[in-house]
This record gives C-alpha cells, sequence and structure tokens, in this order.
C-alpha cells in the first residue's frame, strides 16, 4: 500500500535527540500545546494558542517543530489533523523528562 500524500515524516523512537525535544519544548506557545495533548489527543482545530489572533501559519510552524523534533504525532483524520502527545516514546528515550515538564508551573 502507497504511503498517503498527506502522511507528514516522524522520526523514530531511537532517532529522537534530547537537544532537539528540549528546543521545541523551549517556546512558550510549544510548551502549551503539549501540555494540551498531555491530556488525550486532539484534532488541531481544537489546539487553541493564548493568542487567537495569532496566522495559521505560525500554529503551523509551531506543530511542524513539534512534530520534527518526535514531541508529537501529526496525522491526517479525515479533512483535518489529528495531534498527539508521544509520551510513551518521549518516557522510553528520555525517562521522566516529559513528565517533570509537564509538572513543571509555568508561572517561571
Amino acid at each position: 500500500m502507497a504511503p498517503d500524500i498527506n502522511d507528514l515524516p516522524h522520526p523514530d523512537r531511537t532517532d529522537l535527540r534530547l537537544t532537539d525535544v528540549l528546543f521545541a519544548l523551549s517556546d512558550p506557545e510549544r510548551l502549551a500545546i503539549v501540555r494540551q495533548l498531555a491530556d488525550g489527543p486532539l484534532e488541531m482545530a481544537q489546539c487553541h494558542l493564548s493568542d487567537p489572533s495569532m496566522p495559521k501559519s505560525t500554529k503551523s510552524h509551531l506543530m511542524k517543530v513539534l512534530r520534527e523534533a518526535g514531541v508529537i504525532r501529526n496525522e491526517t483524520l479525515g479533512r483535518g489533523r489529528r495531534l498527539s502527545l508521544r509520551q510513551d516514546d518521549l518516557e522510553a528515550r528520555f525517562p521522566g523528562l516529559i513528565s517533570s515538564v509537564l509538572g513543571a508551573s509555568t508561572d517561571g
């Protein structure tokens, strides 16, 4: 079966790099997306940013950085996209990292 043209590349678990993951989590908007996905998968349209006036292209770029770092999975769902946190892969590769990040206060 040929791959779907809408499939986006995701790094394999063994290819996840700590520096890429930490960079992806260093931006407040990207971290906010990861926090939303910690409760379970969402359609991309359901993921909201703190600044609703932010262009769609910026939101897409935020998702791309997270996907390419291996933090999220972005898959076709009908005419939209479904996002999910790659928590199992992150935990297997970097034990305790994602739970520590998600448990940290956002106050500073």
